[in-house]
């Protein structure tokens, strides 16, 4: 695989957030299982509830914390860099969302950093194949890091 680097920066309490060793690995299972070999970066920013809410109201017009935020890079045309984008992920959403749902906290925070990617590399959920493509190459990703299917109840 290609250069990665990925950026980790913490507006938010690190308790219970993976170390930035631990997103560059999962950053770089998503980018090896969409099957992306150039050299590639990615800043990851962990927010709050309050920061989480305020972004997702701006960009997505929906006033609630959500659990991941992408924001594909708009480079100009004729700028060459490998700069895909960022992704914005609220801790507590994260952690509430995995205690909800059963899951272990590694797992989620894994699972909402490789969606958080492959929407970097332009995958999207909104049409239902789309959507069941997108949940495919997820869990086989996951798979490949030893987690259980996120999609199984």
């Amino acid at each position: 695989m290609s250069h990665v680097e990925v950026a980790v920066g913490y507006a938010a309490s690190r308790k219970g957030v993976p170390a930035a060793a631990t997103f560059r690995r999962w950053v770089e299972a998503a980018l090896k299982g969409a099957r992306r070999r150039k050299a590639t970066e990615v800043a990851i920013r962990i927010v709050d509830v309050g920061e989480g809410q305020a972004l997702n109201l701006q960009y997505r017009g929906r006033d609630y914390a959500t659990n991941v935020l992408s924001f594909p890079a708009e480079l100009p045309p004729g700028v060459d860099l490998p700069l895909i984008g960022d992704l914005v992920i609220c801790a507590p959403v994260v952690t509430r969302e995995a205690a909800e749902q059963g899951k272990k906290p590694a797992a989620h925070w894994a699972h909402m950093t490789i969606h958080g990617t492959l929407h970097l590399l332009g995958y999207d959920h909104i049409e239902e194949a789309e959507a069941e493509a997108m949940e495919a190459l997820e869990t086989r990703i996951l798979a490949g890091l030893g987690i259980a299917d996120p999609y199984l109840a």
